[in-house]
């Protein structure tokens, strides 16, 4: 990786359950912070599609929305699926940038489908 601040590495948590906790993290290096959300969320698609090692169903899932989980050196939250606080601060809005909307190096996000999310945050409960 270069020292380019516009350039860093980000962790997408791909949840395709939080119900289940059925979650995939896929780490994306030199990442463009300069590109907008929605450009980012095609390229994380894309990729999905034929990255090694991700589930066919990760593959193929309609994930829609983004969220800011964690920032380096920064706290975590204690639910084990996905921060559901702060929805008007990190849920990143498709047509800003991934660094005005906070991104930086080592950023880890949440890539979800906002319907689900809606859901769980009414019943935050776990199942297995």
């Amino acid at each position: 990786m270069t020292d380019d601040i516009s350039c860093g590495t980000v962790t997408v948590r791909l949840i395709r359950s939080f119900e289940h906790r059925n979650i995939k993290p896929v780490v994306f290096q030199d990442v463009d912070l300069t590109q907008k959300t929605r450009t980012f969320m095609e390229c994380v698609d894309n990729d999905l599609k034929t990255r090694k090692g991700i589930p066919p169903p990760f593959r193929t899932f309609k994930f829609d929305t983004m969220k800011i989980l964690h920032q380096a050196h920064g706290s975590k939250t204690s639910d084990p699926a996905i921060n559901t606080d702060c929805d008007e601060e990190l849920i990143l809005s498709p047509d800003v940038t991934l660094q005005d909307s906070g991104i930086k190096n080592e950023t880890e996000l949440s890539y979800f489908k906002r319907e689900d999310y809606e859901k769980y945050k009414l019943d935050p409960t776990l199942k297995w």
